[in-house]
């Protein structure tokens, strides 16, 4: 944990003291084996970072109080939309790409995305912000991506995507593709990610219908774990 990430309901009446206990708590004092006095990195989810400052420590809870002055890192301007993982990839997906700053991520059903993982408890609410908690932790950020889930491919394509990558890049990446995935690209991005086995050809299709290009890392075909990193490092 690189940031103590703060919410607004660890305020007490002070506005510039705030209480933690549970995981956040038990990390400090486990980890960071902290004592009163001791400054911690912070940051107010979608708000600013700083410093915090234990002023006590007890068994079960601490306070600090917190100054916050700093703006979060900039965000990577891609948005992320990728076919359904495993619910065990899915954590971990998510992690990696709220922490390379990605701010958008569109969950998509796709021909070889297994019915029964739209019924996954790791598509839960309380899932999904528990991975992203981890990777703003992690990233040392305070703002949070945008989860959508869109367990309709044909609709979604037709009648959201057109205008969702409106001033952007749309990328499909793809196994087999002949064209390099670019790297530094000079504007927004909209990455588009099957599969292991990557898109169906009527799915490919479709989105180059809507203007996305076929792009590839090589002849490899990565799991979606290490494809996502991969990929949005080149942009970074």
């Amino acid at each position: 944990m690189n940031l103590i990430l703060l919410f607004p309901k660890d305020y007490t009446g002070n506005g510039e003291r705030v209480r933690l206990c549970g995981r956040r708590f038990r990390h400090i004092v486990d980890v960071h084996q902290v004592s009163v006095g001791q400054n911690l990195r912070v940051g107010l989810v979608n708000g600013q970072m700083g410093t915090g400052s234990i002023t006590n420590l007890k068994k079960d809870m601490l306070e600090m109080e917190v100054e916050l002055s700093i703006e979060p890192p900039s965000a990577l301007p891609v948005t992320l939309i990728l076919a359904l993982p495993r619910p065990k990839v899915l954590k971990r997906v998510l992690l990696c790409a709220t922490s390379m700053g990605v701010k958008k991520i569109i969950l998509l059903n796709t021909w070889r995305v297994e019915k029964s993982f739209w019924k996954s408890p790791a598509l839960q609410e309380e899932k999904i912000r528990e991975a992203l908690v981890l990777g703003l932790e992690q990233a040392c950020d305070t703002i949070f991506p945008e989860v959508m889930l869109r367990p309709l491919f044909k609709p979604f394509v037709e009648d959201e995507l057109p205008e969702l990558i409106q001033g952007t890049l749309p990328l499909m990446a793809h196994p087999g593709g002949s064209t390099p995935f670019p790297g530094k690209v000079e504007q927004a991005v909209t990455l588009a990610m099957g599969s292991e086995g990557g898109f169906i050809s009527y799915e490919v299709e479709k989105l180059q219908e809507c203007g996305f290009q076929m792009v590839s890392l090589g002849e490899r075909i990565l799991r979606v774990e290490s494809a996502v990193p991969a990929l949005l490092s080149r942009l970074l």
